[in-house]
């Protein structure tokens, strides 16, 4: 059975969610299917992956047969830079709801700090190929999707992508709870620093990527770490009987942390959540807490000239 985790705003977050990034629409369909027939409760979506209808077509197709409740499935989903400013920011929300065939959603995140030009592009580019900034203050977009929350549109609200030196210039206007930041999370990216941080602030961590990424936009390189592969990981597994990628997830369970683990593969979707019958020992957690080298897989390199680039400030690390 899953466990929860309690939001500032009393809302119980299951821990184990299924992660949607990459999934193409025909996959998502099927993975949301066999996800929820397994046990999964928490979906984690966004405008940007571009398969909510798909994902709000099978979410319909087990509400309408009884499957689940509404209020049994927990439905994340995020404002992408280029919906940052304050008149847009409803607009994107309303989006989402009707895509994923919703009158509320449970988590709306803002996924980045860094605003974009607004329009059709995801990521606005100009002759030269560098991203179009916005001019537009995370701040401000912060007070709409407060309204959001007022407007029964969202249940809570949170970042994604945040460092802590951003947590708290928002913490310092929120009126609303900043209920999660959804950051990359691994034993090769602990970020023990803004867990500690988030915690003291009651802000719940959401760890994306937490399998290494095996399925990188990107190409590995020969030099590259590959997390799944990683002889302490698999040791530990031997150790329970269990695969390199349920260790993992439950690394991140035994710190508190929700976790969504992406899979298009029926087996594997199981498999992710096949983590609640075994705990793993102080001793291994240690050591799977020495692997830590600051190695972030996903670095929004594409942002670094954005004056709210989040991954310079030292404090997130």
């Amino acid at each position: 059975m899953a466990v929860g985790i309690k939001l500032a705003t009393g809302a119980i977050m299951p821990q184990v969610g299924l992660g949607t990034w990459q999934s193409s629409p025909t996959q998502v369909s099927e993975a949301v299917k066999s996800a929820i027939d397994i046990g999964y409760r928490h979906i984690d979506c966004a405008s940007i992956y571009e398969n909510e209808h798909e994902v709000g077509t099978t979410l319909a197709i087990k509400l309408n047969d009884g499957t689940i409740r509404r209020e049994d499935i927990f439905i994340t989903s995020k404002l992408w830079g280029t919906y940052m400013r304050p008149e847009l920011v409803r607009e994107s929300c309303l989006k989402s709801l009707k895509n994923l065939q919703l009158d509320y959603l449970d988590l709306y995140l803002m996924h980045i700090p860094a605003a974009l030009k607004p329009g059709k592009e995801i990521l606005p580019t100009d002759e030269a190929g560098e991203i179009i900034c916005d001019d537009v203050d995370y701040i401000d977009t912060w007070k709409v999707m407060e309204k959001l929350v007022d407007e029964g549109l969202c249940k809570s609200i949170g970042v994604s992508n945040f460092n802590e030196e951003q947590l708290c210039r928002l913490l310092s206007v929120a009126k609303h709870p900043i209920s999660v930041n959804q950051v990359e999370c691994h034993p090769y990216l602990a970020q023990q620093k803004l867990v500690n941080f988030c915690k003291s602030n009651d802000i719940v961590i959401t760890a994306y990527s937490p399998l290494g990424c095996p399925g990188r936009p990107l190409k590995f390189e020969d030099t590259d770490p590959r997390l799944l592969e990683d002889p302490v990981v698999c040791d530990i597994g031997k150790s329970y009987n269990k695969t390199p990628g349920q260790v993992l997830i439950r690394y991140h369970i035994e710190r508190g942390i929700v976790v969504i683990p992406k899979s298009a593969n029926e087996n594997r979707i199981g498999e992710n959540f096949q983590v609640f019958d075994f705990k793993l020992s102080e001793d291994d957690m240690s050591k799977l807490n020495s692997l830590d080298k600051n190695y972030r897989i996903l670095d929004f390199a594409f942002l670094r000239k954005h004056k709210h680039f989040p991954f310079e400030c030292q404090l997130s690390q």
